[in-house]
């Protein structure tokens, strides 16, 4: 329980510093920008950060899991950091020179031939966050969290504050002649480039937070050791590009299939894109959690009865994750109120997105077993197949004229598939013992919570105080279920109390 007690507290602590900045992000700038920019230039900038991600596990090389594994094993862990850091420093040097020379054909490919300027900063963005991997991983697994939540709050907070500065008090300033000076410090008559900028700048005050960990370390290269890193993260990487294309392939997808006009399609890239900005919560505990536990797991692995604990996180975590889906949806009257008015006509794709969420997190609890013992090919497989999923029912749904919904219902059916997966492998050669029946009861009680609330709102006919009273007692109603499962747990906790 002390295991279980510990890793509460890093997630939450990593919950401070991964979800703050990303939940900054959602409640200040998603109500801004689905207000002061169009649906297609709304896709537009979705529709690029795809890249953005996908090129983020390929610079890396997931070197941060690596840097895990080998930090734990060997005995000079700075040799580990220098060997891991100066290779992507090398390569990223490489890609960059060679992505700016090549940034107008980028353009062109990506239908934006007028705005080589996105693809500059996207490469700039690529490029600096690269640089901060390895030392943000250091300061992972160092346990460290609290100066690894001051360095990304930093960022966000500027990023914010950058972002209402140039879409918003530039052009109130610039039609005063005594500003006009302004004109040339952003993009003037741009704003999905004035948001590209401001990430530019708060990506590079995060490398610059991180210098410091570059201006200490040694000037040298394992070569033997960065081949055995390249070795186990390689399975990861093509793991990684699996799960960016399981999770973002949506947007350009519909992009360059959609029925539509190109304008029309980044529509639909706009809409859906700011639908799931609605299941950032439960997508946010999730990546507080794989920030947490990765570390957390690598440390303790050789701990008596830490498989016991393994089962304890998985129940843990997909209750926490039920409670997520059901409190988002009995309130999405009022938390779609986040989205401008034009974009809310997606907010039919929330609960099926979060249900994909709730599965992508099980399955990243799941898979911890194939780090641990080395297997990550499977870890790779099983992504692999996910990917193939996504991209076939993508192309077949759209094509079919299901328009935004087709990622949607592609992302729930591609996570339930790796869940099982993983699941099942896992058991072959790592076998920890899930309390499976109890945790399928949570999903099922919740989804059925959700479903007596949508016919609550079909019987309340609109009358939003109705049904956001009834809501609330439903709510209330799961957790007093709950309660009365996990009776013994509850009677400990109340007893420790007194």
């Amino acid at each position: 329980m002390s295991l279980l007690k510990k890793l509460a507290g890093e997630t939450a602590i990593y919950g401070m510093s991964s979800i703050l900045p990303r939940l900054l992000n959602f409640v200040m700038l998603t109500p801004f920008l689905t207000r002061i920019l169009s649906k297609a230039d709304y896709g537009i900038f979705s529709d690029l950060y795809a890249y953005v991600a996908l090129f983020n596990v390929l610079l890396t090389y997931r070197m941060e899991t690596a840097y895990f594994r080998y930090a734990q094993k060997q005995e000079d862990a700075e040799r580990v950091f220098s060997t891991s850091a100066l290779f992507l420093l090398l390569s990223t040097l490489v890609f960059t020179g060679i992505a700016l020379f090549l940034a107008q054909p980028i353009a062109d490919l990506q239908q934006y031939p007028a705005h080589p300027e996105f693809i500059v900063a996207l490469i700039l963005i690529l490029a600096l966050d690269t640089l901060t991997a390895i030392p943000f991983a250091r300061l992972r697994f160092a346990n460290r969290p609290l100066r690894f939540m001051g360095i990304k709050l930093t960022n966000v907070v500027i990023n914010v504050l950058l972002v209402f500065f140039y879409l918003h008090f530039c052009p109130i300033l610039e039609q005063k002649a005594a500003w006009q000076w302004l004109q040339y410090l952003h993009f003037k008559d741009n704003m999905v480039g004035d948001v590209f900028l401001a990430n530019v700048v708060g990506s590079a005050v995060n490398f610059l937070q991180v210098i410091p960990s570059y201006l200490r370390m040694k000037l040298q290269i394992d070569w033997a050791l960065l081949r055995q890193m390249l070795r186990y993260s390689f399975p990861l990487i093509i793991a990684g590009v699996a799960g960016v294309i399981n999770q973002l392939i949506g947007a350009p997808l519909l992009k360059f299939l959609g029925a539509g006009d190109l304008n029309n399609n980044l529509e639909n890239v706009g809409v859906y894109s700011a639908a799931v900005k609605i299941p950032v919560m439960m997508n946010l505990f999730t990546q507080a959690f794989n920030y947490a536990a990765e570390p957390f797991f690598f440390r303790n692995a050789n701990e008596k009865g830490s498989e016991r604990v393994y089962g304890q996180v998985a129940q843990a975590f997909t209750l926490v994750s039920c409670v997520a889906f059901l409190g988002i949806m009995l309130n999405l009257d009022w938390v779609g109120l986040f989205l401008g008015q034009d974009f809310r006509e997606g907010l039919d794709t929330v609960p099926i997105l979060l249900l994909a969420n709730l599965f992508l997190g099980l399955f990243t609890t799941f898979s911890i077993w194939y780090k641990l013992v080395d297997r990550t090919a499977v870890g790779g497989w099983i992504a692999l197949g996910g990917s193939l999923i996504t991209i076939v029912l993508n192309v077949v749904l759209i094509k079919q004229g299901f328009g935004y919904y087709a990622p949607a219902w592609t992302s729930l059916v591609c996570y339930l598939f790796m869940t099982m997966a993983s699941y099942w492998a896992g058991q072959k050669y790592y076998p920890i013992k899930y309390p499976l029946g109890r945790m399928v009861l949570y999903l099922v009680l919740a989804v059925l919570a959700y479903l007596f609330s949508e016919g609550v709102r079909y019987w309340a006919k609109g009358s939003l105080p109705v049904i956001l009273s009834i809501n609330f007692v439903v709510l209330l109603a799961y957790f007093a279920a709950i309660a009365w499962i996990e009776k013994p747990l509850v009677k400990r906790l109340f007893a420790r109390k007194k």
